[in-house]
């Protein structure tokens, strides 16, 4: 019979306990619900199960028998999962409900112990942190693989050279190798960024119950250990609020995407008539629905547009947490979705960046040979030249200032000036002045530590390449 205050088509199954008379509106149980995206956990969700189910066996809450039963059952709905025969939907309400009562369809009324001494908020904490522990640990191998394509690209061009840029004017001549290694740097950080935040995701909140822990004699570490957890919280209201390490992690990723997308805006430009540095595959760009000429990098385009969507997860995050009271409420439920998304973009967005500079691009020696060649961004090796024949460099700098406005003025680069030229500007000047500004010498002279000198970027590829043997 339906209730009164129940709406006709409501589930009555739906009702809590028998502190509720009647089950949610339709509408609110839909509104409600999480299972559209929470299933994302179900495997961390399974293997959680399992290691709470084998404590509750060991410290004698369950019988060793009925603790058998609930992991054979567990592992039975993870292997229906797999086969597609067990797909809960919206009147499961989320994922941990789901598994719960497929489990005691299974292994009938002991499934309903699993549920001992835990709360869904200890539950949904501890399948998070499996779940993100676990994309970590697949990103940090994405960036190895991106990092080794950018050493295989710089140790194929560490005597190419290309103009630097400061403001996004010409500066400097550098190696390519040193401006590919220049990315590597960023990506190192991110790699060692999430392994240290990754010890903190890896603590267990699992038996901190709803937020008071529990009567029941249970073992924490226990449990903990079974699922390779490094340590427990401390404080069970910590335990199940904290989304320290989500924000951390949408940090890191939101770091990963800013260094995908400087590097993405560089190909762009790279890509365009107007620097044609680069030539795109067919196997990585697209063309135009009207224009039958165009050529479009649509990966770093896309890499670049979906580093705001990654920002925007973390500014979600940030504002989810900043008003709640401890110790869990609804609202973290939001948590699940950003987090996902944030994951799922950083994974494809280096898949995508590393297919690209795989096989996706094409460096136009011959045009970065003659861009080194077509400007004054052998300047400064001028006032570098004179400073060491023992002239003050500001005094340097302001003369070579002037034969800059000079030769700009007569449609002249610094190569093309007489001697005599060079000796009206200064008598230091020699012969020699003209091997100090070629683009090669310019680049081999930079000689210190961590510049593009050949010999320090040489030395700066090798490093990379232990780095990434020695820590996996």
């Amino acid at each position: 019979m339906t209730h009164p205050n129940q709406p006709p088509d409501a589930n009555p199954a739906q009702t809590w306990s028998q502190r509720f008379e009647s089950a949610l509106h339709p509408a609110i149980a839909e509104f409600n619900a999480s299972i559209k995206f929470d299933i994302e956990l179900i495997e961390y969700d399974l293997t959680g199960s399992q290691a709470h189910a084998e404590m509750l066996a060991k410290t004698g809450i369950i019988s060793p028998e009925e603790g058998e039963q609930l992991v054979r059952g567990l592992e039975q709905i993870r292997q229906d999962y797999r086969q597609g025969t067990f797909n809960p939907g919206t009147d499961a309400e989320d994922v941990h409900f789901a598994v719960e009562r497929r489990l005691t369809e299974l292994v009938g009324d002991v499934g309903k112990k699993l549920h001992t001494a835990r709360s869904r908020n200890d539950q949904v904490g501890t399948d998070t942190r499996l779940y993100l522990r676990d994309q970590i640990q697949q990103i940090r191998q994405q960036i190895r693989q991106f990092q080794e394509v950018l050493l295989s690209l710089a140790s194929q061009n560490v005597k190419t050279l290309i103009p630097g840029y400061t403001h996004l004017q010409r500066a400097q001549p550098i190696s390519l190798a040193h401006h590919l290694l220049a990315y590597f740097e960023m990506t190192q950080r991110d790699w060692q960024r999430l392994g240290e935040i990754c010890q903190r995701v890896n603590i267990s909140p699992l038996g901190s119950g709803a937020l008071a822990g529990t009567t029941f004699p249970i073992d924490r570490h226990f449990a903990a250990e079974r699922l390779n957890f490094s340590s427990v919280y401390a404080n069970s209201l910590d335990g199940v609020s904290d989304r320290d390490f989500a924000i951390e992690f949408l940090c890191a990723a939101s770091l990963i995407m800013v260094h995908l997308s400087r590097l993405s805006e560089e190909v762009i430009l790279w890509a365009s008539q107007e620097f044609s540095f680069v030539s795109l595959t067919d196997s990585c760009a697209t063309g135009s629905s009207i224009m039958p000429q165009k050529k479009n990098p649509d990966v770093p385009e896309l890499v670049r547009g979906k580093t705001g969507r990654v920002f925007g997860h973390l500014q979600a995050m940030l504002v989810l947490m900043k008003g709640l009271p401890l110790a869990y409420n609804k609202d973290l439920q939001e948590d699940k979705e950003a987090l996902f998304d944030g994951v799922k973009t950083v994974k494809v967005c280096l898949e995508a960046m590393t297919i690209l500079f795989r096989e996706g691009l094409e460096f136009r020696t011959a045009r970065l040979t003659e861009a080194v060649n077509e400007d004054f961004s052998n300047a400064t090796d001028v006032a570098d030249y004179l400073a060491k024949k023992g002239v003050p460099f500001r005094e340097a700098y302001s003369l070579v200032g002037k034969v800059v406005k000079t030769s700009l003025a007569a449609n002249k680069l610094l190569k093309d000036l007489t001697l005599d030229e060079w000796k009206d500007l200064h008598s230091a000047f020699e012969a020699d002045i003209y091997e100090a500004i070629a683009p090669e010498q310019v680049v081999s002279a930079r000689n210190s530590y961590g510049g593009t000198g050949f010999e320090q970027v040489q030395k700066a590829l090798e490093d990379a390449q232990k780095r990434i043997k020695i820590e996996g």
